[in-house]
């Protein structure tokens, strides 16, 4: 390339502000021939001609007016400027690789964050996850314990949580069927004697969670 058109293309990257900004597309070319060492070994990665290869090449020596490269007889071997240059590329190529391989991962591989309640967590899910992990690989599955009923503090893709379904702003599905029970301990019967009726029931001391309504919902289905 002559003089007069190598000034003449940089004054073409300087007006469009590129004047910084190399040929990415040349780069990328020479950065194949360095590293394989070949122009044909190079335009099979890139999935065109040598000649096309070669002509990158050109562009991007015509671009830094520097030579990359030298003929020693047969053999296509980098410059003092070429080496130097590659060894200044190969780390940021390798940076474009690993962000790649990276995301494609990402995508390829589907996680899910589900919030559950302790219990039913360690007494029901976790004991089933080793077998839906192994029919579902594609598939990282990531628990969240929550002790609360408050939807809108998980960050999580899914919720698993006792009650009747109708959570406002939310779809749902049945997973199980349950049941409510009242229990107590041995402790507390020899304390306060056996209770035969729900009567009986709200005059003791009653434990339950944040949702104060499971007591009043339990003596309802009980009539």
């Amino acid at each position: 390339m002559k003089k007069t058109e190598q000034s003449a293309e940089r004054e073409g990257w300087a007006e469009s502000g590129l004047a910084n900004d190399p040929p990415l597309r040349a780069v990328r070319a020479f950065e194949a021939i360095a590293r394989l060492g070949s122009i044909t070994l190079a335009a099979q990665e890139l999935a065109i001609s040598p000649s096309a290869v070669s002509h990158q090449l050109k562009v991007l020596e015509g671009y830094l007016q520097i030579p990359l490269t030298e003929r020693q007889g047969r053999r296509l071997t980098l410059s003092l400027q070429g080496r130097e240059y590659y060894r200044s590329i190969r780390a940021a190529f390798n940076v474009l690789r690993q962000a790649t391989e990276h995301l494609v991962d990402q995508v390829q591989s589907q996680q899910v964050t589900i919030s559950l309640i302790p219990l039913f967590g360690m007494g029901w899910f976790i004991p089933r996850l080793p077998s839906f992990v192994h029919a579902n690989p594609q598939t990282e599955i990531n628990v969240v314990y929550a002790n609360h009923r408050n939807y809108l503090s998980d960050a999580s893709d899914m919720s698993i949580r006792f009650g009747n379904g109708r959570w406002a702003g939310y779809q749902s599905e049945k997973l199980i069927s349950g049941r409510m029970v009242a229990v107590c301990s041995r402790a507390f019967i020899r304390l306060h004697g056996h209770i035969d009726t729900p009567e009986q029931l709200l005059q003791m001391p009653l434990l339950h969670d944040e949702e104060r309504s499971t007591w009043n919902q339990w003596l309802c289905s009980r009539g």
